[in-house]
């Protein structure tokens, strides 16, 4: 689909670049106070945020076939935050709140997979995306694009947009061509005050520039996404001189001040605080992408020395953000006095009954997919302890994509040369259990939506991604105790971005400093040559730079496609028949301290 902005100018009255302006408010309960000596107008709103939705509709565990559970008791989905959203415009009035989210909506469970790719919303006739259906419902007002909001091409993205009553902002997603805004930039909705003019809340939408990287597929030449910081000093004054009275923005980018993507892009992944801090006039940012919790987190602007308010709730919809924001009125125009922030937590309300009734069917027609058999397995497989042990559950995806990628360069000048391969234990709680196999069960070892890719690698190269992958645990002496819970993690690193590799033998030496750990790295028995050339079959994330590994998003790519890894691991497993580990199962790696292995 073209990228063009024409649903919002053509459903709504518009300002600036395509953007939607919503009708105003009937009047708000206002009152007088004192202030400044005089007796001033004062207004309330309370501005609602979510993020990191990643298709959480229901209270339910697509993996587990069960009511989701956890040991800290939290709640997900979209029908709890509805009756959260109930809660409060009950408290403080309808007409006196706002409704926004900061990205990663459309993917992320089987029922978004389902829309996307087995009954997809882009069909002719197609369904309309559960996620637009349940946010129409609940009334959101906007939602920042996230990174994942790309992941099935720009076509779906489209296409989700057209379903939504609302509309999806990235000021910072540009034409490739024109550079011009390729979404809307910003939403302005008036509050009416009685006896007062009405308050203008802006709300400026974000999104993580490394789309650039992890969705280079669907991006390249089409889409560009520059810095969250450059474009916020670009937009916030002209939504200030449009007489925007609060502005807020909405930034699918965390508040840490890090990238994963290490100097690929000259722009930070995480960085809603550097906004706060270098961009003036911004009163509030609803935080996303990190999936951290952050109630209220105050930074001071370096230009004004104001103070801005950010709030990150919990994803998967088990928190919302509430923006408290005072306004008085004096010398013609309304000033923010005050702004707090706080999270409500989804466990405390039960789901909202007219979300369940709107997506009974689509979830159930999920249920039973996710829940087709597709082969029996001689043993029960686990990942409990596969961050830190070889553990065969993972040594399947790896198996799987060896033989996707000798299968697809069968014929071709690279058919003799070896094929390597790299998985991570994405999950923690995956299991397959002895008996029948179904989708689901393979679903919840390989939970993103990555694609398969072959890149040319030497040894020496994969040597450094090795020993990068390694800094992944924390250096633990010799003599000093075990705890499993603290060995890996090392400084932030999460899971995902921990690789085994297939094909080769090594150890990993914890006891050694992060660069020196790799330990008796062979192929075939033999040291490995630092000449010697291998096929890497690799996930688009890690291929395209995800994670920041070495070498690898600048190797020669040799093939890729668009098929899901966890789809060919569907289909490897319903050729076999049976999930034997030997099938698939080889001990490449180990953990030790000084060459003595640590289990």
């Amino acid at each position: 689909m073209p990228l063009n902005r024409r649903k919002f100018l053509k459903k709504s009255a518009a300002t600036g670049a395509g953007v939607a302006v919503a009708g105003a408010a009937t009047a708000p309960a206002a009152h007088a106070a004192e202030a400044r000596g005089k007796r001033a107008k004062r207004y309330s709103v309370t501005v609602l945020g979510t993020t990191d939705l990643h298709g959480h509709v229901f209270n339910w565990d697509y993996f587990k076939d069960a009511e989701y559970t956890d040991a800290q008791g939290n709640a997900q989905g979209l029908a709890r935050i509805s009756a959260l959203v109930q809660r409060v415009r009950a408290e403080r009035g309808r007409r006196n709140t706002l409704l926004i989210d900061a990205g990663d909506t459309i993917q992320g469970t089987p029922l978004t997979y389902y829309y996307a790719k087995v009954d997809p919303i882009t069909a002719e006739g197609g369904p309309v995306h559960p996620m637009a259906q349940a946010m129409n419902a609940i009334g959101y007002d906007a939602a920042a694009l996230g990174n994942h909001e790309f992941n099935y091409g720009i076509e779906t993205l489209r296409r989700f947009e057209a379903q939504c009553d609302f509309p999806l902002l990235g000021a910072n997603a540009l034409d490739a061509r024109t550079l011009k805004p390729a979404f809307p930039p910003y939403f302005i909705r008036k509050f009416h005050v009685k006896g007062a003019p009405p308050v203008k809340v802006a709300v400026l939408g974000l999104t993580n520039p490394g789309i650039a990287i992890w969705d280079k597929a669907y991006v390249q030449g089409k889409l560009t996404f520059p810095g969250l910081e450059e474009q916020a000093a670009k937009w916030v004054p002209k939504l200030k001189s449009m007489g925007a009275d609060v502005v807020i923005v909405s930034a699918h980018s965390g508040s840490s001040g890090t990238s994963s993507y290490g100097d690929q892009l000259p722009y930070v992944e995480n960085s809603a605080a550097l906004v706060a801090q270098q961009v003036p006039d911004i009163d509030a940012i609803l935080v996303g992408h990190a999936h951290v919790e952050i109630p209220e987190l105050k930074v001071t602007n370096e230009k004004t020395g104001r103070t801005v308010v950010l709030s990150e709730p919990l994803a998967y919809a088990e928190r919302l953000s509430l923006f408290d924001i005072e306004l008085a009125f004096s010398r013609g125009r309304w000033h923010v006095e005050s702004v707090a922030a706080s999270v409500l937590n989804s466990n405390t309300v039960a789901d909202d009954p007219r979300i369940t009734r709107l997506l009974t069917d689509e979830h159930e027609k999920v249920v039973a997919y996710v829940n087709q058999v597709v082969g029996t397995a001689t043993e029960t497989l686990t990942t409990a302890d596969a961050r830190y042990k070889d553990a065969p559950i993972i040594d399947l995806i790896t198996k799987v994509q060896e033989d996707v990628v000798k299968a697809a360069l069968a014929g071709t000048e690279y058919a003799s040369l070896p094929v390597l391969s790299q998985a991570s234990p994405f999950s923690r709680t995956s299991q397959i259990p002895a008996g029948e196999v179904t989708i689901r069960d393979l679903s919840s070892l390989y939970v993103y939506d990555n694609t398969l890719v072959a890149k040319l690698m030497t040894g020496a190269q994969l040597k450094a991604y090795l020993e990068y992958s390694a800094e992944y645990f924390a250096r633990t002496a010799q003599d000093a105790p075990v705890d499993v819970d603290r060995l890996t993690n090392a400084n932030g690193r999460p899971d995902y971005n921990y690789d085994y590799v297939s094909g080769l033998s090594y150890d990993i030496d914890i006891a050694q400093p992060a660069g020196a750990r790799i330990r008796n790295l062979t192929y075939n028995g033999a040291a490995l040559a630092d000449d010697r050339q291998f096929v890497f079959a690799v996930n688009n994330y890690r291929a395209n730079g995800g994670g920041a590994f070495p070498h690898v998003a600048s190797a020669k790519e040799l093939w890729s496609e668009s098929t899901e890894i966890r789809t060919r691991i569907a289909e490897w497993v319903t050729a076999k028949g049976v999930l034997a580990p030997e099938d698939f199962a080889s001990v490449d790696w180990k953990l030790t301290r000084n060459g003595t292995p640590v289990f």
